[in-house]
């Protein structure tokens, strides 16, 4: 039997408009969507009227502290010859999510991986950036605890911009230590991309710490930041 096709699928990152045609119609025509959080991706298909059934790329498991990812599902379903969708709650899955480590398993099992491109909530701040990002290095998301200093350190040396994601329960401490390790660098920072409250705040790490602590009812949403 021949295995099916895994699509990756990206998704808006925040108004729902921002969706390729062809990612409708790759979602409309699969087997099952594959999502990280299907409450989430439930408003996406019910805005377009999609009735593909959907399921978690997670299982909490028996005894488990934290998610597991199911691959042997997702990878028998495949390999059954059923066309698999698979999207994160916004953006480019593989981006900054364990989306990269399913496309392996199936390029190892042989199944055909086709990317569906579309919205990047790093790639929406480069286009505004205003800036030169010919060359620029993207650090996902800093560590939580263990090694958040290092990583700091790390972006205060690099010659070239950096790009990261930031939550909004660690952005201020994450301007501090900017601020701390970086005095001299520049940031464009994005907030809320897409939506309603969408901002994007410019200037030195000083000037963008000030401006959330003076603001700190805006310290709401995901945080995209490219520091140079």
């Amino acid at each position: 039997m021949q295995s099916g096709i895994l699509y990756i699928v990206a998704t808006p990152i925040g108004n729902l408009g921002d969706i390729t045609y062809r990612a409708i119609e790759t979602l409309q025509k699969v087997d099952l969507v594959v999502c990280e959080d299907t409450r989430n991706t439930k408003k996406l298909l019910e805005r377009y009227e999609i009735k593909t059934k959907s399921t978690s790329f997670y299982s909490s498991g028996r005894g488990a502290m934290k998610p597991r990812i199911k691959y042997d599902f997702i990878i028998s379903e495949l390999q059954s010859g059923k066309n698999l969708a698979l999207v994160t709650d916004a953006g480019t899955p593989g981006v900054s999510d364990p989306g990269n480590q399913l496309v392996e398993k199936a390029i190892t099992e042989g199944i055909v991986v086709i990317p569906i491109p579309g919205a990047s909530a790093l790639t929406t701040l480069i286009s505004v950036s205003g800036i030169d990002m010919q060359k620029f290095v993207f650090l996902g998301f800093p560590p939580h605890k263990k090694g958040r200093e290092t990583f700091f350190k790390e972006v205060a040396g690099f010659k070239i911009p950096v790009g990261y994601y930031e939550s909004p329960y660690r952005v201020i401490k994450n301007l501090e230590l900017l601020k701390s390790f970086a005095p001299d660098k520049k940031i464009i920072l994005g907030r809320e991309l897409t939506k309603m409250f969408e901002e994007i705040v410019r200037g030195t790490t000083e000037e963008v710490l000030n401006y959330f602590e003076d603001n700190k009812n805006k310290i709401k949403g995901e945080f995209v930041i490219i520091v140079y």
